[in-house]
């Protein structure tokens, strides 16, 4: 049945997107080398407006302990500056004129266990997103009338099985940044 498959596909797609946010959010988690995503958060007011900072600077990483930041305009160096130190993402810009410079300090074991408690506590929020998916896929399928009982339970069997499929996916997505943070 054609309502049946639409349920299961909206779930797929719910769980997915958890996932892409699981992944946006681990990029941000940095890992000891520098990273433009560590930086692509930062909204800086530019003209009155807040502005992403790709949007008014070169963000490069010349070396994997630097972030070079080069403003298009260079009367918004001050406002860039303002915006890294605002963020807290624990960095101290330091400005030559021309450029920001960002230096990314090595990890200390502390911090590593920051981390990774951090990445733990993001994949916890996707587990629950991809189960609340679960949640209101059963519940529209509760909804529904004149369709047999069997068809409900292999829906919900598949509903199951989808949401198994993407709790373990958190699993390994987890592992694998456990892994990239512990690594020295």
């Amino acid at each position: 049945m054609e309502e049946l498959d639409l349920i299961v596909e909206t779930v797929k797609q719910d769980m997915e997107a958890a996932i892409k946010h699981l992944d946006h959010a681990f990029q941000r988690i940095r890992a000891g080398r520098a990273s433009t995503n560590m930086v692509q958060d930062v909204m800086v007011e530019y003209y009155g407006a807040l502005t992403p900072l790709n949007q008014v600077a070169n963000v490069s990483v010349p070396d994997a302990m630097t972030i070079s930041i080069q403003p298009w305009d260079r009367t918004a160096i001050n406002a860039i500056e303002k915006a890294i130190v605002n963020s807290n993402l624990g960095f101290a810009p330091s400005n030559n004129g021309e450029n920001i410079i960002l230096n990314v300090p090595p990890l200390t074991e502390e911090r590593r266990k920051e981390l990774a408690k951090q990445a733990k506590a993001e994949t916890e929020d996707t587990k629950i997103v991809v189960r609340n998916a679960r949640q209101a896929g059963l519940k529209e399928l509760k909804r529904l009338e004149g369709v047999s009982e069997d068809a409900i339970k292999s829906v919900e069997a598949d509903i199951q099985e989808l949401t198994d499929k993407y709790v373990k996916a958190c699993d390994d997505h987890l592992k694998v940044k456990d892994a990239e943070i512990m690594k020295v």
